[in-house]
């Protein structure tokens, strides 16, 4: 019997979600997840990640245990200009394991739209409506393929962005 809307799934949600504190918390979760779950690749998506909780030391901690070789972290947006701002701690993280994080940006007339999302190989969260914070969370193949493609459409118009370092002269 499939699990009830909203319902836990392992230690993930499967089903959907409303508000921005679900958002937030569902994200904190993720990352917790990470490497508990040993994903080897995760993928956040979104517009600018200026409600994300990506500058929080707890958040940090967990994408330290999930960080090791052989994994793989991609940030797609359209920009990145609040993460020196909002993300300090994610930013000083980020130039330590730059090797294993992607950035990219993709943004334009007639690219398509950055989708607000986590993908993982066995669980997503997508904002469907980002105004409101309602989306969806899955561990079904068929959303998380179809997530992935739209991620992947954004990725091949992308470019790279957000360096981990700056040079000056």
């Amino acid at each position: 019997m499939p699990p009830a809307e909203g319902e836990m799934t392992g230690a993930l949600p499967d089903g959907p979600f409303e508000g921005r504190e679900a958002f937030r918390s569902y994200l904190k979760l993720a990352m917790a997840e990470a490497a508990r779950q040993n994903w080897r690749e995760i993928v956040f998506s979104d517009i600018d990640f200026e409600d994300w909780p990506l500058g929080e030391r707890a958040d940090i901690e967990s994408l330290q245990a999930w960080a090791a070789a052989g994994r793989s972290l991609v940030l797609l947006a359209e920009h990145f200009k609040v993460f020196e701002r909002e993300h300090a701690r994610f930013v000083r993280w980020r130039q330590t394991w730059s090797h294993i994080i992607d950035c990219r940006a993709c943004r334009g007339p007639g690219l398509p739209t950055v989708p607000s999302a986590i993908w993982t190989p066995s669980w997503c969260l997508q904002r469907i409506d980002v105004e409101h914070a309602r989306g969806m969370c899955s561990v079904q193949p068929e959303r998380r393929r179809a997530l992935r493609e739209a991620i992947d459409e954004c990725l091949r118009h992308g470019r790279p962005a957000f360096p981990a370092f700056t040079l000056g002269l």
